[in-house]
């Protein structure tokens, strides 16, 4: 009877743990994929590669699922998904190309015209600032009620949920036309 109700016990732990709703990055099954999708230069290479290394995408799915992805649940990060001095290039909305490298406290990026500019993250202020050129600036701040302080060009601040009513919030206060919202 007691060894009967120590199993249970168990079982319930291990699945409070393991199925804990912690959806997570999954980001050791997503390397394997990102490196299986650049292998080569021929998709249909690269989908040979895929089925024969098959069993590794079942086994990286099980670690993720079982043991990384609750790791980034209960501490916050994922210790595969660490990108701390890697650099991407990423297309921004203007269709041109932008070198971005992640930082400790954020990203610094280089323009295509070869200028950079850093967005950092200060978290006993909860703040993300701008540098460029030297000239450092307030982007945003999380304030303690949910809402997120914006700092605008224009030196006024706007105060929005984060959601896409507050999106347009600040698309309003940045084009002008919602003078009733901003206060210095």
């Amino acid at each position: 009877m007691k060894t009967k109700g120590l199993k249970s016990t168990v079982c319930l732990f291990i699945a409070a743990i393991t199925m804990s709703s912690c959806v997570g990055s999954f980001a050791l099954f997503n390397k394997l994929a990102r490196w299986n999708k650049h292998a080569t230069n021929s998709k249909f290479l690269n989908e040979i590669i895929f089925i024969a290394i098959s069993p590794a995408y079942v086994f990286c799915g099980a670690a993720d699922m079982l043991v990384v992805n609750s790791i980034e649940f209960w501490s916050g990060k994922n210790p595969v998904a660490n990108r701390v001095g890697k650099t991407e290039d990423i297309k921004g909305d203007d269709g041109l190309m932008y070198a971005v490298k992640y930082l400790e406290d954020g990203y610094q990026i280089t323009k295509p015209d070869g200028s950079v500019l850093y967005f950092t993250y200060n978290k006993q202020e909860d703040t993300w600032y701008m540098n460029a050129e030297g000239k450092e600036k307030k982007i945003i701040h999380f304030n303690g009620d949910g809402t997120i302080k914006t700092f605008l060009n224009n030196g006024l601040t706007v105060d929005i949920t984060p959601d896409a009513a507050g999106l347009y919030e600040l698309k309003q206060a940045q084009a002008g036309t919602s003078f009733f919202m901003a206060r210095r």
